[in-house]
């Protein structure tokens, strides 16, 4: 007799095969469902996989356009990475897979959600902040004994993978060293902070729908080795990992967009917004999209991204983004303003007094040195 229905999110790979399984073992019945969201998987393959281990129904949703336009804008806007090197890739997709992991449980009138996540790793606190706050009851069978005491056989995977070269490990990007020996001249627009637009000037090619922009992104900096990176980071669990990851339109994106906003923003606007953009890389990480806090912060760097609009030129080759050049209607660069040759709107003098009051604060601080230096 079944004790009820779970959703699981299901990628076809050993943990979630194993996991389904198990949980028809349990007595559940078990409602798979996998996410499109813009990786290499054959989506049918992995049906047939999962009707073949007894799932009750297979759910596969292309949430590409939705995870662009929802979840990869406000990133871009906010410059979004954590630990000065990550750009959260897997950490933003997770809010996205578990909100219609959400909703198939609500339609399907599941009592339970269920996901692969290990009990080691970020992606459990990451599915379930997000379940929990939409949804009441998940299964993490990565945290139940009964499971994990059964299914040792993870650590010959990873130590198998560990073996093997780091250049396999890469899904998406060429090596540089064998990526082309052209370079591709980009020019991407940007309104309130966004991609509107892409344009090859090799090519004359364009693209200018959210998903197009970002798949053409990814195709190019691909083909060029761009966005990868391996690092050790800080899991909000508590302990460090390394972490093998390759973002490469995320990484053409993210020094368009930094071009683009100085160019248009004030500079102590940019300097509230840069904190915020730490926060909400934090949060993202961390798996508190839902949280109110990230609703507030998102909000406010969206306000910040009003007049970040204009098109930055640059190229991509052997593994970098080269920025070429920028226009913008809303620029706050005044070329006469800032010549040698024109004085414009500018008294210099005016210079003599700005550099006397700032020097005020330096003269104290070694005034009081020099005094504690004297007594001792």
């Amino acid at each position: 007799m079944s004790k009820c229905t779970v959703v699981l999110a299901y990628s076809g790979g050993l943990d979630t095969s194993c996991i389904l399984a198990w949980l028809k073992e349990e007595g559940y019945d078990v409602i798979t469902y996998l996410a499109n969201i813009g990786q290499d998987e054959d989506f049918e393959s992995a049906r047939k996989k999962a009707e073949t281990l007894g799932a009750t129904k297979v759910f596969i949703e292309d949430l590409r356009a939705e995870f662009v336009q929802d979840f990869i804008w406000p990133a871009v806007q906010a410059n979004a990475v954590y630990e000065d090197r990550y750009l959260l890739g897997t950490a933003i997709a997770r809010p996205c897979i578990a909100q219609r992991q959400v909703e198939i449980a609500r339609q399907e009138g599941a009592q339970f959600v269920s996901h692969g996540a290990t009990g080691k790793g970020n992606d459990q606190i990451r599915f379930e902040l997000t379940c929990y706050a939409l949804y009441p009851e998940v299964i993490a069978p990565w945290r139940i004994p009964k499971f994990y005491n059964r299914f040792r056989g993870r650590t010959d995977l990873m130590e198998y993978a560990q073996c093997h070269a780091p250049g396999d490990l890469y899904l998406m990007t060429k090596n540089p060293e064998d990526s082309p020996n052209a370079r591709d001249l980009l020019e991407i627009e940007f309104k309130k902070g966004v991609p509107i637009k892409v344009t090859n000037m090799n090519e004359g090619k364009s693209v200018d729908s959210p998903l197009d922009i970002f798949s053409y992104l990814n195709e190019i900096g691909g083909k060029h080795g761009v966005g990868r990176i391996d690092i050790v980071e800080n899991r909000f669990i508590g302990m460090k990992s390394r972490g093998i990851y390759e973002t490469p339109g995320g990484t053409i994106l993210l020094q368009a967009h930094l071009d683009i906003e100085t160019f248009t923003m004030d500079k102590e606007v940019r300097k509230i917004k840069q904190g915020l953009g730490v926060k909400f890389s934090e949060l993202v990480y961390n798996g508190f999209w839902y949280s109110p806090e990230c609703d507030f912060v998102r909000q406010c760097i969206a306000k910040s991204q009003e007049n970040v609009e204009g098109k930055v030129q640059l190229s991509v080759f052997k593994g970098q983004v080269y920025i070429l050049g920028r226009e913008s209607p809303k620029s706050l660069y005044n070329e006469e303003l800032v010549s040698m040759d024109v004085q414009g709107d500018y008294d210099p003098c005016d210079a003599s007094g700005f550099i006397r009051v700032n020097a005020v604060r330096l003269r104290e601080h070694h005034r009081l040195q020099g005094f504690f230096n004297t007594k001792q």
